[in-house]
């Protein structure tokens, strides 16, 4: 059975880091491209970083490229996402994904580029 769980949200000021982290079941990363999203309220949903499961190459959106940074531990099946320099607009329930056979670009900005989902974890910045 499949299985991703996003995990590490929480209450953090304006400036401050945290580090989320999705763990895998069900599957290895090779071939497959992991993606973390996010949802604020009132908004739609959002792809912010993927990667490769095979090669670790990173993407990143533009609000937070510079911020964030996505890594994966293959052995441990978890991807990682640092993030630095929080800021209020960061503040949404962010999930990880997961795509097979496809780039972390689609995983992150085509509907159709992922195959499965994990529960989210709630990150709220306060200014």
């Amino acid at each position: 059975e499949v299985q991703l769980q996003a995990s590490g949200g929480g209450l953090v000021q304006a400036g401050g880091f945290l580090r989320l982290s999705c763990s895998v079941s069900g599957f290895t990363f090779d071939g497959y491209s992991i993606g973390w999203f996010r949802q604020a309220p009132g908004k739609e949903r959002e792809g912010v970083s993927g990667i490769d499961g095979t090669d670790g190459t990173p993407v990143y959106a533009d609000s937070v490229k510079g911020r964030f940074t996505i890594s994966s531990d293959n052995a441990k099946n978890t991807v990682y996402l640092q993030m630095n320099g929080l800021k209020p607009e960061d503040t949404a329930v962010y999930y990880c994904a997961a795509g097979s056979g496809v780039n972390p670009i689609v995983v992150i900005t085509s509907t159709g580029g992922r195959d499965y989902w994990g529960k989210g974890t709630l990150v709220t910045v306060s200014s």
